[in-house]
């Protein structure tokens, strides 16, 4: 079981929360990694991209262990630009490519749906998207 000792401003769920949060994010890194190894690396911007979404993915899941909104932000931003990326890929392409759903593209996305929900979540649990938030940043204790 997780125990949340960080400080008095964070629930359990909180911490809970930012640690699935940070596990979508490394599903969705390790399976754009996995596709890149599988051919996607010959296929330009795409390539490329992925390279980035396996990297930040890894960087956001670790920064999820600081205190603060920054990672929370990066984390829902990461998961609903990767899922719209997915989305316009599997519509109308994107730079030229057409892909289609596979059990790796709905892990993937249910990660990313996880992503998005779980930094909104957690945001509003440590009070960042409250409205004392704007004159006071943080959560505050209670």
């Amino acid at each position: 079981m997780v125990e949340a000792h960080w400080d008095a401003r964070g629930s359990e769920a909180s911490v809970r929360t930012r640690l699935i949060g940070a596990l979508a994010a490394l599903v969705s890194a390790a399976i754009h990694l996995y596709l890149w190894f599988d051919g996607v690396k010959d296929q330009g911007t795409v390539g490329a991209l992925f390279v980035v979404n396996v990297l930040a993915g890894v960087v956001i899941a670790a920064l999820l262990l600081w205190r603060h909104w920054i990672p929370l932000f990066l984390l829902a931003g990461f998961g609903a630009s990767t899922l719209g990326a997915f989305l316009i890929a599997t519509t109308s392409g994107l730079f030229g490519i057409h892909t289609g759903w596979s059990w790796y593209a709905w892990l993937a996305a249910a990660s990313e749906v996880v992503a998005v929900i779980c930094g909104v979540y957690a945001a509003v649990d440590e009070g960042y998207l409250t409205p004392s938030s704007r004159s006071h940043p943080g959560p505050q204790p209670q």
